[in-house]
Order: structure tokens, then sequence, then C-alpha cells
């Protein structure tokens, strides 16, 4: 039985054998490629790509002036004045990368992104077919050049880990480095413990005096696993050679990007549109087939001046046929004009979905949900008869007065206001303080301000000095005339008042800046009113209803 039960145990060699030989394409600097290529640069050109004000990624011309990542950019400009920067966009530089995998899966498939710039493959398909791990790796590195992607590099061992690691190790002279199998844990053991990617146990590590992945591969994998926890115990895995993390190929989604090509060019709104509604059928079909629904579309429209005019159109809910003609003809037309004459005329239009979820997302509940599609169906309408600015919500954000915090947004485009509601905004109308401004807030804000006059128990002015010291008590006021406002010439009394409340705007610029002072109004009427005084000039800015 004990004879029995030792021949089930796997040996040592058995559980190296059931390692994945993991094939690792890298290349070098892919962000800079990335960013430099479509900023119209040249990455051989002194180029750095900056993520949250620190330098991601340099060219190999920068770091020879010695620019090196996580510098600030201050920094990395002072060491090599000619340095372009450019601000990292994990957006260009996927989908800059993805040309690149599909061209390595026209030689082998089964290709699984890492990140952008690397990926991973099973190294058996390959190696069996062109002879050797060394001849794969170098005819993919073949494949690459063919592409216009130099400078790639193949690592080859047992899992993802060692295979990242030997491509990092391989040189400029010597492209491809295979680890025989079995030997990744003695390649590993001189590599610095900042290659398990964790700082945290990266820095307990060294103060433990861990400096490199074969000192942590030596401690019992037990302890390991007691003293830092299932994460510590995944890493001294990946420092004993024990990676067996299998190659998950990735899915290739389906094309659902439509190109319409016009020849001859077409130069009338209308004639495009009418072109487009083909294409349109066709790509909400495809989504339909598929159990998708579009939410975000992409518009490319390339004029025969050789501009390619791109927007991304976002739907409350989701996109139509019609929709997507409407929103060519939108772009076509500009800022809601009605023109119908091009200034060039149009080669082509790109409809690209850039964000496609599955129907079942967008279904309402129970007991409904979503915005209601009688109200979208008409607001919709309106819009396309009427241009994309015609029809607006209003979406709150950030600033110091109430008129200010209010953006105009087009239907179905996203909602972001002009100022983030997250910043401090100092004197400002709306406080979580009710000592700062009382609440409630006002119920109907005026586009534009009605001027006004208001007045101390003598009659005169009312006026505040820079300490907010008032030369009288309020006693009632007045509207100017004006067309907009009903009895201008009648005097409101005020029976109840609030305020001043200060404020200074962008009070270092002295062209802009701005002092204003706040107050609350109860007339004999019952309604209520919020004042300022700006620059000795009375306005009531909103009311209480």
């Amino acid at each position: 039985m004990a004879a029995a039960a030792r021949r089930t145990l796997p040996s040592a060699s058995s559980a190296q054998g059931s390692l994945t030989r993991t094939m690792v394409v890298w290349v070098p600097d892919w962000p800079v490629t990335a960013a430099a290529t479509a900023a119209g640069h040249s990455p051989a050109a002194p180029v750095a790509v900056l993520a949250k004000g620190k330098v991601l990624a340099a060219s190999a011309a920068a770091r020879a002036e010695g620019v090196r990542q996580g510098l600030k950019a201050r920094d990395a400009q002072s060491r090599c004045p000619e340095l372009v920067v450019l601000k990292y966009d994990p957006v260009i530089d996927a989908r800059a990368f993805d040309p690149v995998i599909s061209c390595l899966e026209a030689l082998t498939p089964g290709v699984q992104v890492i990140r952008p710039g690397m990926c991973a493959l099973k190294a058996r398909g390959p190696s069996r077919f062109y002879g050797t791990e060394q001849a794969a790796a170098e005819k993919l590195l073949d494949r690459l050049e063919t592409f216009e992607v130099p400078g790639g590099r193949v690592g080859v061992a047992d899992g993802p880990f060692a295979a990242e690691q030997a491509a990092r190790s391989s040189s400029a002279r010597t492209r491809v480095l295979v680890i025989p199998s079995g030997g990744s844990a003695g390649f590993l053991a001189p590599i610095s413990v900042d290659t398990l990617g964790q700082p945290a146990l990266t820095d307990l590590l060294r103060r433990l005096g861990l400096r490199s992945l074969g000192a942590f591969a030596e401690l019992p994998a037990t302890e390991v696993l007691t003293r830092f926890g299932p994460d510590g115990a995944f890493a001294h895995r990946l420092a004993r050679g024990d990676d067996d993390r299998p190659v998950v190929a990735r899915k290739v989604p389906p094309e659902l990007a439509r190109t319409l090509d016009f020849e001859p060019p077409v130069d009338r709104v209308d004639q495009v549109a009418f072109a487009v509604r083909g294409a349109a059928d066709e790509l909400i079909g495809r989504l339909t087939a598929l159990g998708l629904v579009c939410t975000t579309l992409r518009v490319e429209i390339g004029t025969e001046s050789g501009r390619i005019h791109e927007r991304d159109w976002l739907h409350p809910r989701w996109f139509s046929a019609t929709d997507l003609v409407d929103r060519v003809r939108w772009q076509l037309q500009g800022s809601g004009t009605a023109t119908s004459e091009l200034t060039s005329p149009v080669i082509r239009v790109r409809l690209i979905p850039e964000e496609a979820d599955p129907v079942g997302a967008h279904v309402d509940g129970l007991w409904g949900g979503g915005p209601d599609e009688r109200i979208h169906r008409a607001l919709s309408r309106v819009q396309s008869m009427l241009g994309h600015g015609a029809v607006a919500s209003v979406a709150l954000g950030g600033g110091r007065g109430f008129l200010e915090r209010q953006t105009l947004i087009p239907w179905g485009d996203r909602p972001v206001p002009t100022h983030p509601a997250d910043a401090p905004w100092p004197g400002a109308a709306i406080s979580p303080r009710p000592d700062l401004w009382p609440m409630p807030v006002p119920t109907t804000v005026y586009p534009e301000p009605l001027p006004a006059e208001v007045f101390a128990a003598d009659g005169r002015l009312v006026s505040v000095s820079a300490r907010g010291v008032l030369s009288g008590e309020p006693s009632s006021f007045r509207f100017a005339p004006g067309s907009k406002v009903a009895d201008s010439n009648e005097i409101y009394e005020v029976v109840a008042w609030a305020g001043p409340w200060l404020a200074e705007e962008r009070w270092w610029d002295p062209a802009a800046t701005s002092r204003q002072a706040r107050f609350q109004f109860v007339a004999t009427d019952g309604r209520a009113w919020l004042f300022t005084l700006r620059q000795a000039c009375w306005q009531a800015e909103a009311g209480y209803d």
C-alpha cells in the first residue's frame, strides 16, 4: 500500500514537465512607439511618455540623455531640452498594438495579450512547425520586421513569468533567449525581486535581506504562505519557476465597423445621409444577430482635402439605424447648421461601435427603468429636425454661482459638466455648512440676472464695504425697467433679509477679478429672492418659489 501510494506522487521532474513551454514576444518602448506615431513624431527622436506627471517610458535617444522612468516632466526636460513630451493614452496604446497581434496570429494562433507591447503564446505548436523554438522565435521576429515593428525580442521558458524575464534579459544583438526546460529556477535566481510586480511584498523582502528571486525561492512554501499570505505564495511559485498559468488565447471580437467609400466624392449632406442608410441597417442587423446594442458610436468622415473628422456619439439608451444616420448628418452639418453644402467633398464614412453591450443589460426592469421610450423618441425627433444642440438637458457641476453650475448638454451626449463638482470652490453659493450658506436652494435661476436697486429706510442705495459692512439695512427694492420684468416700477418691501455673503473670484488676475456680496430677501408677498451686489450694481440671480 505504501509503495502504491508512493508511485502516485509526482516527482520534481514530472512537475516541471507539467509546466507549459511559453514564448513571450516583447516590443521594447512600445508606449513611446504608439504615442509618437499617433502624434506624427519619429520614435527614434527623444520622446518621453508621461502618466500622472511622471515619465512612464522613454525612447532610446531620450535615455541616452539621462531621461529615466519615474522622473518628473520638468526634471526630464532639464536633462534633455529637445525632449518631446507626450501624454500616455491607453486607448491609443492598445489600438496601435492590435494590428501587431493580428500580424502574429497570421503565423500562429492562440496569442494572449499580456499588455500592449507584450504577448504570449504556447511554444509547442510553432516549435514543431518550424523545427525548434529558436527557429520559431526568429520567424516571429522576421514577421514583425516585415510589419515595420523593429527591435522585437522573444523569450522562451517554462511559464509566462520566466519567459517574460527571458525576453527582457535578451539584448539587441541576441534577440532570442531560450531557457531549457527545467532551467527556469536557475535562470530566475539572480534576478531582483522587483520583477514580481508587488511593491509592498518587494519592500518587505528587501528589509528582510531577500533581494533576489533565488533567495526568496529558498524559503519553505508553507512558511511563505503563513507569513505573506496567498499573494506571497503565488510570488514564491513564480520565483521558483513553478509558473503553471496557462496561455489563454484572446477571443478575436467580431468585425463590427462598417466603411462606405464614395467614388466620385459626394459634396451634399443629404446624399451622404441617404447612402449611409444601407451601412447603418447592416450594422444594426449585425449587432442584433450577436445580441448586442451600441451605446457609443464613433463616426469617421474622410474628405477629399485629406482631413478625417472624428467624433464619439453617445446615446441615452441604444442606437437604431435612424439614429446612426442622424449622427452622420449632424457631424457633417457641424453645430446644428442647416446648410446642405460641404466645404470639402466626402470620400469615406466609417461607423465604429465603440461600446457594444449585451441587450439584456439595457432591458427595463420589472418596475421599469431607463429613460421613457416615448419621451426619448419625441426628443430625438425634435433633435433630428432642429439639430444636435437644439435639445439639451442640464448637468450640474461645480461653481460659485447657481448659473455657473449649470451646463447644457445636447440630448444623448455624456453629461459632463464644464466645471468639476469636487473642487473646493471657496465662496460658492452652495455649501454643506449651513452657517456659510443657508438652505434651501432657489428653484428659479435666471439665464440673465435681472438688474435691480436696493434701498435703505432713508431712500439711499445700499452698498457694502470691502469688509462686509452695509451702508444701511435693506428696506425695499425694485427691478430696473425691462421687457422681461413685469411692473418694473413697483416697490417691493423687504420684511426679512440675510447676508451679506462675500466672495472674491480670480483675485490673482486683475483683468478678471470680481468681488460680490450675496443677499436673501423676503418681500411682503411672501416670495424670496437671491440678490447679488457686484461692482456697485444690484442683480436678482434667482427666486425661491
